[in-house]
């Protein structure tokens, strides 16, 4: 192919054919320092790949700072920004390659389409202190917040381009005696002292911003660079034309001290009580409504969910997940004006023939329940409680306490009986369904945070490797023996399996994956798999492994073993991603990895079908059915995807706990039954919403 034509001088007349093994394919836009081109991966992906105009590539010092902003963008990468895929900064050219995400600026979108509306506004401010927050977590100032640097994705805002940014621990000392930045979205303190420049600046910059996308214009006006400046040190911000109700929170991001502004949190802590209400709706939603076609009315039902994996870091290091992308916190209308229930009966709203409700099971226990469907009922764990629900209405039809328990998971039906599946204890109870009454409680070998049921199975297995299996129904000890080769082997199952399985990583670089049938102990296959995998799905006679890199330690693809036929199909990921999730429907995989990024793959060939950029940071296992995936975020958000096009179809409102500046732990992913999807929120609530129409939840 040869190089495409473009519009320049010199050396910058010609584009480079290709910027490391990536094509350049056209030019999306250029700066002062280089130029953005649209590329792809040998694999067909999307990529925005900066590469520096020569005349830099021979400035040392330019080097430094693009060593820095490649550095600064890896720090940062994850669901807020463009994600770094590739980069070269000791290249002829130097590049860098993020993830394309397709959408316009903020600057082009108000030149556009004119100022935004309040409701947009407020997602958008919400959305760019997120963003913040967690840019700064990782050290990095980004110091050029403006306009141009916000693309308006899909999903919510995303912050680019961090050519100037600082990391606080970074050494490199560059362009002394020179302003680096865009006057009209500097702080004070950037023109008075830039060396001192620290996330303040960013806060100042955001106000600028939302003034930008309220009125059109900068809070300081000017066609010279040098009143603009005077301006900004001296003068009073023009907030004329923006909203009363953000008004006086721009105007505090506007402070002449940076120890005036709030912080990312205050902001957002702020932007929840202005908004009583929320909508679904996109930064552009014309685009959105021509684009996403209206689901049908059709019967929903999960398959294949992924099942939790055990050993998961609970705490994740916001070093891991940040560079090129911000995303807003969307939120939504609440379901009712009636207040929550903790006895009786949830709130309801009418949608057709399902009816939308939401219950506080557990009053002021702030926690995200783990709820699992069985015997026609919603069954739940919330740290030492159990309980069921009416899935119809979220009726509460019986609640105990457990005794002893520290933490309660998904309790499961096995024998006919419910089961809580609860940590630091060594007493099983069994619980009458229908009545909430202990049928048997039996001691376990150990604290039972090995136990796995698998049909009308229990499995326990303690520390020293041996298996203990029990009688769902009658708690009878059934068999005890060790069984595959390391000492912990943790059982999981799937409905519809009738097989337990255990997978053991060997240090030779292969893993081995037992198969055993729960009633009798006997092992029905084995087989040696090339890698390090971890079992996540099975559907129709296939298991489904993640397979992880040993470089990175991130998912490097999936593994679709089957059995019965003793072959193996590998689909290779084409950028490693981290902690990802995995949901399986048909002949598509789904996988959700930390930053946000949920893609599609074809089973059989191994291609990518969509991707989407969310605006979560980390999410549960998606579950998918014919139409639509869906997700939770860490707010209590539950997300929808159109299954056929990647397309985001709606989102409930968030529920957030007190602690909303925290992670929860586990997040519990979606259940899906007979047109209704279920969820649960860290503010301690259950709710459910018809699955037919996404684009109508609240």
């Amino acid at each position: 192919m040869a190089p495409q034509s473009n519009i320049g001088i010199g050396a910058e007349a010609e584009l480079p054919e290709y910027a490391g093994h990536y094509l350049l394919e056209s030019r999306l836009g250029s700066g002062g320092m280089g130029v953005v081109h649209l590329a792809r991966s040998t694999s067909g992906m999307q990529l925005a790949v900066k590469v520096v105009h020569a005349e830099f590539a021979r400035d040392p010092e330019f080097r430094g700072r693009f060593r820095q902003e490649v550095a600064a963008a890896r720090r940062v990468s994850g669901a807020f920004t463009a994600p770094v895929v590739d980069a070269d900064p000791e290249a002829e050219r130097p590049w860098m390659a993020t993830l394309f995400i397709p959408g316009p600026t903020l600057a082009e979108h108000v030149k556009r389409n004119g100022p935004m509306n309040v409701e947009q506004l407020r997602r958008l401010m919400a959305g760019l202190a997120e963003a913040l927050r967690d840019i700064h977590r990782v050290g990095v100032v980004h110091r050029d917040l403006k306009p141009s640097n916000v693309l308006l994705a899909e999903d919510g805002p995303k912050v680019i381009d961090f050519g100037i940014s600082r990391p606080k621990d970074s050494e490199l000392r560059t362009e002394t005696g020179k302003l680096i930045g865009t006057p009209p979205f500097m702080a004070p303190e950037q023109f008075r002292r830039p060396r001192e420049v620290g996330p303040a600046a960013d806060i100042f910059a955001l106000g600028s911003v939302m003034v930008h996308a309220a009125t059109g214009r900068g809070p300081f006006d000017s066609d010279s660079p040098y009143v603009v400046a005077y301006q900004v040190v001296h003068d009073e911000p023009d907030l004329t034309d923006v909203p009363g109700s953000l008004a006086p929170l721009v105007s505090r991001c506007l402070a002449k001290e940076p120890e005036e502004r709030p912080t990312p949190d205050e902001l957002m802590r702020e932007l929840r009580s202005l908004a009583a209400s929320y909508d679904t709706q996109a930064f552009i939603p014309t685009q959105r409504t021509a684009d996403v076609p209206k689901p049908q009315p059709r019967p929903a039902s999960a398959v294949g969910a992924a099942r939790k994996r055990r050993g998961r870091r609970t705490v994740v290091g916001a070093a891991t997940l940040v560079v090129l992308a911000v995303s807003a916190v969307v939120a939504l209308r609440v379901v009712t004006d009636e207040p929550k229930a903790a006895e009786t009966a949830g709130t309801h709203t009418a949608s057709a023939a399902v009816r939308a409700w939401e219950t506080e099971p557990v009053a002021g226990d702030t926690t995200a329940p783990q709820c699992s469907y069985g015997d026609g009922r919603l069954l739940c764990g919330q740290r030492d409680v159990v309980f069921a629900l009416d899935p119809a209405d979220g009726t509460l039809l019986w609640r105990r306490s457990i005794m002893g328990s520290q933490r309660s998971g998904a309790p499961v039906l096995s024998g006919g009986l419910v089961h809580p599946l609860a940590e630091g204890t060594e007493q099983l109870e069994a619980i009458d369904p229908a009545s909430g009454k202990v049928r048997w409680h039996h001691r376990t070998p150990g604290p039972s945070g090995g136990m796995q049921p698998a049909g009308d199975t229990l499995l326990h297995t303690s520390p020293d490797g041996t298996t203990t299996a029990m009688d769902g129904a009658t708690g009878e000890n059934l068999w005890s023996h060790r069984v595959g080769e390391g000492l912990s082997s943790y059982f999981v199952s799937f409905r519809g399996d009738p097989l337990a399985y255990t997978t053991t990583v060997n240090e030779g670089g292969f893993s081995t994956v037992t198969a055993l049938v729960p009633r009798t102990g006997a092992v029905k296959w084995e087989a040696r798999l090339e890698g390090a995998l971890e079992l996540a799905a099975s559907q129709d006679g296939s298991l489904y492994f993640l397979a992880t890199d040993h470089a990175s330690g991130r998912t490097s693809g999936v593994v679709r073993y089957t059995p019965g036929a003793g072959t193996e199909h590998r689909v290779k990921l084409s950028v490693p991603r981290q902690d990802a999730q995995v949901g399986i429907h048909g002949d598509s995989i789904y996988i959700l990895s930390v930053g946000g990024a949920l893609e599609a793959l074809d089973s059989a060939t191994g291609k990518r079908k969509w991707q989407l950029e969310t605006s979560v940071v980390r999410g549960s296992a998606p579950v998918a059915d014919a139409r639509h995936v869906y997700f939770t975020a860490p707010d209590g958000r539950l997300f929808a995807v159109d299954a056929r096009n990647g397309h985001l179809l709606g989102q409930t409102r968030p529920r957030p706990s007190a602690a909303s500046d925290k992670v929860p732990g586990e997040l519990p992913e979606p259940l899906v039954r007979d047109g209704r999807v279920y969820a649960s929120a860290p503010d301690g609530t259950v709710f459910s919403v018809p699955a037919k129409d996404p684009a109508a939840w609240r």
